[in-house]
């Protein structure tokens, strides 16, 4: 990459065990990160302590160690950054960006319309708290922010912030700060120049690339794999009790994973040990190849 080193990163929640949706984030991460000769860190995103489960991020590293998914350096944990995250707020505050917010989620959705990801912010508190009313959270101004950026797999993408979104939390009502800001913040701290991630974040990236230019942090290339869907075209994930990742037989579930990113490994590597499907998928691993859709079924390869 110019100007340093290309650094990519995985960044699994631990709400329980990785699965195959887990896993294909990973792989393609990690075989980027390697083709290019480059860095790949593993942050866990524990920002929500309610919903982790005992034990998963031990469980989630013990399962990359299996699968001969080797990080660089010391594994953050975001659980840990506050202290960086509060600077950010801070900045934000001290350039207009910030106000404080009231409304609860039932008054967003009774006065908002709906959105890329839920009722859009009806601006309540934008200009003043109402009469008598306490602040909850923090929001970021979007002020008719209109992003663009290039999706390496998903091509253009363009969203009017404040019609899509509207302003959004950085500052949870739980005293938590929010998944937008930490992950920014995190990017440009382990110095990612490249997110490789699942298509459920799309629509995320252009509140992340708003946040970059008001905290003046770089903004890395995106390539957005698809989201890895079961039968009944539900995406596979811990809530939704998807199955955890063998850890004794992990040649199979990375056969899978290569095929499904539309590597068409060789069929004789099925179930072979790691060892073995690691040096075949560094030496053909060409992104270009990854469908560019944001849902593929599992079982397709």
């Amino acid at each position: 990459m110019p100007g340093g080193r290309y650094c990519g990163r995985f960044a699994p929640s631990p709400t329980g065990p990785l699965h195959f949706g887990s896993l294909l984030a990973a792989v393609a991460s990690f075989l980027q990160a390697r083709v290019r000769n480059g860095i790949w860190r593993v942050r866990i995103e524990d920002l929500d302590p309610p919903r982790e489960a005992a034990g998963a991020a031990a469980d989630i590293l013990r399962t990359l160690e299996a699968f001969g998914l080797h990080w660089d350096g010391e594994v953050r944990y975001q659980g840990r950054r506050s202290p960086a995250y509060a600077a950010a707020v801070e900045k934000l505050a001290d350039t207009g960006r910030l106000f404080p917010c009231a409304c609860s989620r039932r008054e967003i959705a009774d006065r908002g319309i709906g959105g890329v990801d839920g009722p859009v912010y009806p601006g309540t508190c934008r200009n003043g708290l109402p009469p008598g009313r306490s602040a909850r959270a923090l929001r970021v101004r979007t002020d008719a922010a209109l992003v663009s950026f290039s999706d390496g797999i998903q091509g253009p993408m363009s969203l009017d912030l404040e019609r899509a979104v509207g302003d959004f939390v950085v500052y949870r009502a739980d005293g938590l700060y929010a998944y937008q800001l930490a992950v920014v913040v995190d990017d440009a701290a382990d110095g990612v120049t490249e997110v490789v991630r699942g298509a459920d974040l799309l629509l995320s990236t252009p509140r992340q690339i708003h946040l970059q230019h008001l905290l003046d942090l770089p903004t890395p290339a995106y390539r957005h794999i698809p989201v890895a869907i079961d039968a009944a075209g539900c995406k596979l994930s811990k809530s939704a009790g998807a199955a955890a990742l063998d850890r004794e037989r992990p040649g199979t579930a990375l056969w899978r994973a290569l095929s499904f990113l539309g590597q068409r490994p060789a069929p004789e590597l099925y179930a072979a040990p790691p060892a073995e499907l690691w040096p075949w998928a560094l030496a053909h691993w060409r992104i270009e190849k990854v469908p560019p859709r944001r849902t593929r079924a599992a079982g397709v390869g």
